[in-house]
């Protein structure tokens, strides 16, 4: 018996990996994963998956997502950058350069934890839904919000939010390395505006011979990272939110697919990994976000959104390869939502 919860949401797997659990499938990426990712490794050659973590600028894409600011520490009341300590020690020749930023952990390339989504679900089976998170951890007790302090500068109002349990860090503590799995829509679909469904998957796999198998962390190659760049940090909302392919999270069988699968994490270069709808699509209370529902809420996967793929995926097709190492650790940053990541493939 799971203390947090008398009923589990159909279709998730909460208390699979025990009570406790706060990993989720990345359990299924295990030394056995990683040295299948290792045997991929024929090049050396490596790719960054990640974009500038200023881009893609401005806030169209969200507009609770700021881009980074960055300062200079402070030393003697002046900025710690470029500061010779000659200034305090006549005798000492180094230079100094010291910097902090304030950055929204979300902002670009990313990771989300299981702490991200929620939802309101009748953990108790007393016919009252409860805010919980995977394996029934819950709001308040588990993942706290802060109290809001009126007199801080408005970026610091509600300070000390925070996971306690579901944390991106239990992410980086795993290591974040495994068999890479590479699904590139943008090749069949290229810059459509598309929600791609579970028929539309298979025939891609089917095409481009891609098998996906027990812990594998899944890549979906959309094209939207590079449009991303082409507008070098002045997005256009209108373009960023009518461009390229995402998953249908509305499609029961895709759905039922992610679970069958057993991929371990699921990672596209577009904005959600999924297309987000813009209406209600059931006459019953649902989420909005369907595929973040069944992922980070059901069944513990991890998502990873706003990679760049494009130079990895032309490689991998120009080699009639889909496999790679990949190596995408987040912050281990205690407490925090989300992280910004700098992910790298090894061929």
């Amino acid at each position: 018996m799971n203390p947090r919860w008398k009923q589990r949401p159909p279709g998730s797997n909460w208390g699979d990996f025990g009570p406790e659990d706060q990993r989720g499938r990345m359990n299924w990426v295990t030394r056995e994963k990683v040295l299948q990712g290792v045997a991929e490794v024929k090049e050396g050659r490596t790719f960054c998956l990640s974009l500038p973590l200023d881009y893609p600028g401005g806030n169209a894409l969200n507009p609770r997502r700021n881009p980074p600011r960055h300062f200079a520490t402070v030393r003697a009341g002046r900025q710690n950058f470029c500061f010779p300590l000659a200034e305090e020690n006549p005798l000492h020749t180094d230079v100094v350069c010291d910097d902090v930023v304030l950055l929204t952990l979300q902002y670009s390339t990313q990771w989300d934890s299981f702490a991200h989504i929620g939802s309101r679900f009748d953990a108790d089976g007393d016919g009252q839904p409860e805010i919980v998170f995977y394996n029934g951890f819950r709001a308040g007790e588990h993942v706290k919000p802060a109290a809001e302090n009126p007199r801080a500068e408005p970026w610091a109002k509600f300070e000390g939010a925070r996971a306690e349990a579901l944390g991106i860090h239990n992410l980086a503590e795993h290591g974040a390395q495994g068999r890479g799995v590479l699904v590139d829509l943008h090749a069949h679909f290229g810059r459509e505006r598309r929600a791609v469904g579970y028929d539309d998957l298979m025939r891609v796999l089917e095409a481009d011979r891609v098998a996906v198998e027990k812990g594998d962390l899944v890549c979906l190659h959309t094209g939207f990272a590079e449009v991303i760049l082409e507008l070098r940090k002045h997005p256009d909302p209108r373009l960023l939110h009518q461009t390229c392919t995402g998953l249908d999270g509305r499609d029961d069988k895709l759905l039922q697919w992610v679970s069958d699968s057993g991929l371990a994490a699921l990672i596209a270069d577009n904005y959600a990994v999924e297309i987000i709808p813009g209406s209600p699509f059931k006459p019953m209370a649902h989420a909005s976000m369907p595929l973040h529902e069944h992922c980070l809420f059901k069944n513990g996967i991890h998502l990873g959104e706003i990679w760049y793929l494009t130079e990895l995926a032309r490689w991998l097709r120009e080699h009639a390869r889909n496999r790679f190492l990949l190596t995408a650790p987040p912050l281990r940053l205690p407490g925090a939502v989300g992280s910004p990541a700098t992910p790298i493939a090894t061929v």
